[in-house]
C-alpha cells in the first residue's frame, strides 16, 4: 500500500470487508481483490474535492448589489429573478435571510422586502387601523344615569289574600 494511507482508512476497510465476508460466501483467492477494491473506493472518496468547495459561489460586487435593489423588486442572486419579498424564495432553496446575506457577502442592512411593497403594506395596515392603541379607536361608554329612588319600597313575598266584603 501507499505511504499516504491512514490507519483509520485501513481499519474502516477491514471492518467493512469483515462484515461483508461474514454474511456472504467468498473464496479465499478473491479476498485480496475485495480488500483492494474497498480500500480504493474509500481512498477515492477521501481524495475527491468536498461538495462545499465545489459549490463556492461568486460574491457580487458592490455595483451588482446596488443594481439588485429596485423600488419594486429585489433581484435574487440565487436565480437572477425579481421578487417582492425574498423570504419564501430563499426558504425553497433552504436558506434563511441571514444565511443568504452571509453566502453572498451582502451587508447586514440588505433588505429582504422591496421598498414599494413594504410601503403599500404599511398604508393598507394604517387604513385598517392596525398599530393604533385600542383605547383611541373605541370611545368610552357614557355612564348610565342613576335611577331615582322609589317612593315606596317594593313589596316582597306573596300578595295578601283578598277578603270578601261582608
Amino acid at each position: 500500500m501507499e505511504d499516504n494511507t491512514s490507519p483509520d482508512l485501513l481499519i474502516i476497510t477491514a471492518d467493512i470487508v469483515t462484515a461483508y465476508v461474514s454474511r456472504n460466501s467468498i473464496r479465499a483467492s478473491e479476498l485480496p481483490n475485495l480488500l483492494v477494491q474497498v480500500h480504493g473506493a474509500f481512498k477515492s472518496l477521501s481524495m475527491a474535492p468536498s461538495v462545499e468547495a465545489s459549490s463556492e459561489v461568486e460574491k457580487p460586487t458592490p455595483a451588482q448589489i446596488r443594481k439588485s435593489i429596485t423600488p419594486d423588486a429585489l433581484i435574487s442572486f440565487v436565480d437572477g429573478k425579481p421578487y417582492r419579498t425574498l423570504k419564501r424564495h430563499l426558504s425553497v432553496h433552504g436558506l434563511s435571510v441571514d444565511e443568504y446575506r452571509t453566502r453572498y457577502g451582502l451587508p447586514s442592512d440588505y433588505p429582504s422586502v422591496a421598498a414599494n411593497y413594504s410601503a403599500s403594506r404599511s398604508v393598507l395596515a394604517k387604513q385598517l387601523g392596525l398599530g393604533n392603541p385600542r383605547k383611541n379607536l373605541v370611545p368610552e361608554p357614557e355612564p348610565a344615569p342613576e335611577p331615582a329612588p322609589a317612593s315606596k319600597p317594593k313589596r316582597t313575598g306573596r300578595p295578601r289574600k283578598a277578603t270578601k266584603p261582608a
